[in-house]
């Protein structure tokens, strides 16, 4: 017996003996919820005789599996967008790691995790500039097949 109780979600139609049962588990029953294809199953006779005592049948229609994420999504999105690597992620939004690269990738964002040995975007800009590999690997102190794998990695 739950006094505290004044909203019933139910699952099967209400029948004579369900009505006296809920009553008696909740005697404070002010609302009685159900999907609609029991509300349809569910004899007029009982939504009016409830009516009476001042209980309210409504519909109530919560289909699908909920978003275990709550909101989680737009937060994380932001935090990669500031530049946020995934880790610092997790622990400022208190989830896991795999949840972050989850809903990184359902979002759809561009991020790069992977720390480089060396920085491709030196390598890329001196190329542009006229720069043989050769020259480039002198200039960054990068081995020379280095080179050549960063200017030909798509």
């Amino acid at each position: 017996m739950d006094e505290n109780v004044n909203t019933v979600h139910i699952t099967k139609p209400l029948t004579s003996p369900r009505i006296v049962e809920l009553l008696d588990e909740y005697p404070n029953l002010k609302v009685i919820t159900c999907s609609p294809s029991v509300y349809k199953r569910t004899s007029d006779t009982y939504i009016e005789a409830l009516k009476g005592i001042e209980i309210e049948v409504k519909v109530q229609y919560d289909w699908g599996a909920k978003s275990k994420s709550q909101g989680a999504e737009f937060k994380v999105l932001k935090l990669s967008n500031k530049g946020l690597k995934p880790k610092e992620i997790a622990e400022r939004l208190d989830i896991s790691l795999n949840r972050v690269y989850y809903l990184l990738k359902k979002s759809k964002a561009s991020f790069d995790n992977r720390k480089r040995k060396h920085n491709h975007g030196a390598v890329k800009r001196l190329k542009s500039e006229g720069l043989s590999a050769k020259e480039i690997a002198l200039e960054l102190d990068i081995p020379l097949r280095s080179v050549y794998y960063i200017l030909n990695k798509k």
